[in-house]
């Protein structure tokens, strides 16, 4: 099955009148983060059966759909990918990350991020230099520096929070929402393992942090301490 196999079964199954919802949620109107972007209605759970329908694909044809103006065709081909990383030998993970970072102005969406970056840009660090993340927190690209931020939920779970930590405090004062939710939900992530080393980090960083970083930092402490955060009275 060929790339044009594959897009013609997206097609197949494709829904305007949720594509319309999609349209609105991911904000593809003018001037908004996701400007322009192009949905048929897919939502991931179908997408996720899909992977295993086209389980036969080969990588190079992921990344030929990828390079497509359609949201899920973009979102199926980095959930294949995802796939084909966790089954691949050391040679064939190292050519999926060379390319997912060759190709990475195509991952411009916060899901695409959210569903890719930890696990082939995270794993793939996991036991290397991590320096291409600092160059994408410090990006005027939106996306690269979630990229960053996303792909330390990798080494969170495997206890390793020094690189979140660092780069939550280059991100602290981030001017956008999706940058304030990506570190908050990383801290919280990180509390979840070290309540001790998230709190270490808030009670220096809380009182300048933005209101929406916050609270999903703080989302699971216990209300009497969320209520001290939110007021500035830790």
């Amino acid at each position: 099955m060929g790339v044009d196999d594959i897009r013609k079964r997206l097609r197949s199954l494709a829904d305007k009148d949720k594509a319309t919802i999609l349209q609105g949620f991911f904000k593809t109107g003018p001037g908004h983060y996701g400007e322009g972007d192009i949905f048929i209605g897919l939502g991931v759970p179908v997408l996720r059966k899909l992977v295993k329908e086209f389980e036969s694909a080969s990588v190079y044809e992921a990344f030929e759909l990828l390079k497509s103006s359609i949201h899920e065709e973009r979102l199926l081909a980095l959930l294949m990918l995802v796939r084909s990383y966790a089954a691949g030998d050391d040679a064939a993970k190292g050519k999926i990350f060379e390319r997912y970072i060759a190709n990475i102005r195509f991952i411009n969406n916060w899901d695409l991020v959210d569903l890719s970056a930890p696990k082939i840009v995270g794993a793939h660090l996991v036991d290397k230099n991590r320096k291409q993340l600092y160059v994408y927190a410090r990006s005027g690209d939106l996306w690269k520096r979630r990229i960053a931020m996303l792909s330390t939920l990798t080494f969170i779970r495997q206890n390793d929070f020094n690189d979140t930590l660092r780069i939550s405090k280059i991100l602290l004062k981030d001017k956008h929402d999706l940058i304030h939710k990506a570190v908050g939900w990383m801290l919280r992530e990180l509390g979840k393992r070290s309540r001790n080393r998230e709190e270490q980090f808030l009670k220096q960083h809380y009182r300048v942090m933005p209101r929406t970083m916050l609270r999903y930092a703080i989302e699971h402490f216990p209300e009497a301490k969320r209520k001290k955060y939110l007021k500035g009275t830790m």
